[in-house]
């Protein structure tokens, strides 16, 4: 009789083992990591996800952890490709030059690669300068007034879409909005939040508009035809903001003002 119970036990256990290993499928390392290792683009364009060390001049930030846990999980290694724009990031996602990419979630990308739920919510914001006429977000689109966006950023593609009497000026990258900005005179400097506060305390006579024009999602990028990868990365996400990783990684990075994204419907 115990003989019978304990073959009983160990066939259920072996059962539920099995079980438990059907219903979490293998990496599909050969859609993530083609070449024998995680290729994956990081945009320095948005201090947000990613910096420079000053130390080291080696990448580092949120998405640079994101990279390297999921290289851990996948078994290979991580090369990171380091980018200034993330119009430039969405050009080799599209070509397939790199494996994964860190990207706000807009249409227009989406026409173009696969993308993952979000896993960090940011804000767009406005600058203007001191004396400005300009009080409010919703004084910026207005017949005269020339808004710096960096080229191909989700600030650019949401304005593109969004404005209706203002005109979009395309500064290079990014972070040289501010800059452009001040060289070409011009009316309203718009981008990431943190990025515009920094150059608020670094040049003079610059403020920032109250509250917010925009939000953006940051979301995992990956090129099309890798349905697998992208199901396995979402999942990784979700996990990733269920755990606390992305909090503890904005926190280890001392990132003010992004927020992680709510859990998405399974």
């Amino acid at each position: 009789m115990l003989r019978q119970i304990f073959r009983t036990v160990v066939v259920c256990g072996i059962s539920t083992l099995l079980l438990a290993c059907a219903s979490k499928p293998a990496a599909p390392v050969a859609e993530l990591a083609p070449g024998g290792k995680l290729k994956a683009a990081i945009n320095f364009g948005n201090p947000i996800l990613a910096v420079k060390d000053a130390a080291t001049g080696e990448p580092k930030g949120v998405s640079v952890d994101l990279a390297r846990e999921l290289g851990k999980r996948l078994g290979v290694p991580v090369e990171l490709v380091t980018f200034t724009s993330a119009g430039r990031v969405v050009e080799a996602v599209k070509a397939a030059q790199v494996d994964i990419a860190f990207v706000a979630i807009d249409p227009v990308r989406g026409a173009d690669m696969l993308q993952t739920p979000p896993y960090v919510i940011i804000e767009g914001a406005y600058l203007v300068k001191n004396n400005s006429p300009i009080k409010s977000n919703d004084e910026v689109d207005r017949p005269g007034n020339r808004i710096v966006v960096g080229n191909g950023s989700a600030y650019d593609l949401f304005l593109t879409r969004e404005l209706k009497a203002a005109k979009l000026v395309k500064a290079p990258t990014s972070p040289t909005v501010t800059d452009v900005f001040l060289a070409q005179n011009m009316e309203v400097a718009a981008g990431v939040k943190q990025q515009l506060q920094a150059d608020a305390k670094r040049l003079p006579g610059l403020r920032l508009l109250d509250g917010r024009f925009m939000v953006i999602q940051q979301a995992m990028g990956l090129p099309k035809g890798r349905d697998a990868g992208a199901r396995y990365v979402t999942n990784f996400i979700e996990e990733m903001k269920a755990s606390g990783f992305v909090a503890a990684a904005l926190q280890r990075h001392s990132i003010e003002g992004a927020s992680v994204a709510a859990a998405q419907p399974r």
